[in-house]
């Protein structure tokens, strides 16, 4: 069975408060006829603090989309290898042990991908298969997951390294003056984070089963306006509705795996917004304590998109993880409407089963 192992996880030093952002928003707003509207729905985010790879200073200028993929690739460049290094230590791995490298990020672009810098400058084997994958946004993290699950599978002695970088203040757009941009502005943040799937061995989630589902004709709520300016973030306001036809999708996942998906032991959920979890906790039936690390990851570093799923899990594993064989599920949402699930038992090894 395929192991997700402990992640690593890193945010950067600067870091914005909600009453901060709640200020920027009143002095650069000050005549927008929903200001008031905005600055409820920032609040009710539940976000009291996000880090940014920039001093917010910066990150409010706008210096042209060139500039801003620079810092994108400069910082991915500074901060990624020590957290894909920590999470190797955590799998007990070298590099030479990785067979397959899945970069995932929405927030900026690079050709060839990091993938192949990541080989060159940490003496990953030539051999190493790339993945990246760019066009998911938030539901990337648990595509990264399923994807490296379903490798494991073709090839069970195989070993998978995950990363996530998402530097989402740098796509800040001060023209966009939409309550859904305003909301945006106090939601997102950014964040590094990195796991591996071991083939064989490893403490963490034996992955069981995977699934996507997409919800019919919503391509369009969840998107990116690509301008000179760089991504231009378009959020419907009937995205926090989505959990109603999402949470039937993770219940067919879990019967077809013989489980009830509102009756499991753990749950690792994107935290996109709060209305996301207390909906999904109502529609699923689960005591909203199921969703803490979701919920802690949402409040400290606010949405930090494909990461997201990583660092609750991580949470859960600084925990003291779950007791060996308990059942978790672990979903990931996105653009699409799209879900990435997965099915797992807690690994503890050198343990009986239960």
């Amino acid at each position: 069975m395929a192991t997700l192992c402990r992640p690593s996880v890193s945010v950067p030093e600067h870091v914005i408060t909600m009453e901060e952002t709640l200020e920027l928003a009143r002095s650069r707003h000050a005549d927008h006829p929903q200001l008031p509207l905005a600055l409820r729905l920032i609040e009710n985010t539940g976000v009291r603090t996000r880090h940014i790879v920039q001093p917010i200073e910066e990150t409010l200028r706008h210096p042209g989309f060139e500039d801003r993929n620079k810092i994108y690739e400069y910082e991915a460049k500074a901060r990624v290898p020590a957290v894909v290094q920590r999470a190797l230590d955590e799998a007990e791995l070298l590099t030479t042990d990785i067979d397959v490298i899945i970069y995932v990020s929405c927030t900026g672009f690079m050709m060839p991908s990091l993938t192949a810098w990541l080989i060159n400058s940490m003496d990953f084997d030539s051999t190493t298969r790339q993945i990246p994958i760019a066009q998911l946004g938030c539901a990337a993290g648990g595509a990264a997951i399923n994807r490296a699950h379903d490798f494991c599978c073709a090839y069970p002695d195989a070993n998978v390294l995950i990363v996530a970088c998402e530097f989402c203040s740098l796509c800040y757009q001060p023209t966009d003056l939409g309550v859904g941009s305003l909301l945006s502005n106090g939601l997102f943040g950014d964040g590094i984070a990195a796991a591996v799937v071991r083939g064989r061995g490893g403490e963490g989630i034996e992955l069981e089963r995977n699934g996507s589902y997409l919800i019919p004709k919503t391509e369009e709520w969840i998107m990116y306006d690509v301008r000179a300016t760089g991504f231009h973030f378009l959020l419907d306001k009937r995205v926090p509705g989505t959990m109603e036809p999402l949470a039937p999708a993770l219940q067919e996942l879990a019967g077809r795996h013989g489980w009830d998906a509102s009756d499991l032991d753990f749950y690792i959920i994107h935290a996109g917004g709060p209305r996301i979890l207390d909906d999904l906790s109502k529609f699923l039936q689960v005591d909203p304590h199921a969703f803490r690390f979701s919920r802690a990851t949402l409040t400290e570093y606010g949405n930090i998109a494909s990461a997201v799923v990583l660092d609750a899990l991580r949470r859960l594993f600084d925990e003291g993880g779950a007791r060996h064989r308990a059942r978790g599920l672990l979903a990931g949402f996105g653009p699409g409407i799209t879900a990435e699930m997965s099915l797992g038992r807690w690994h503890r090894p050198g343990e009986e089963t239960a």
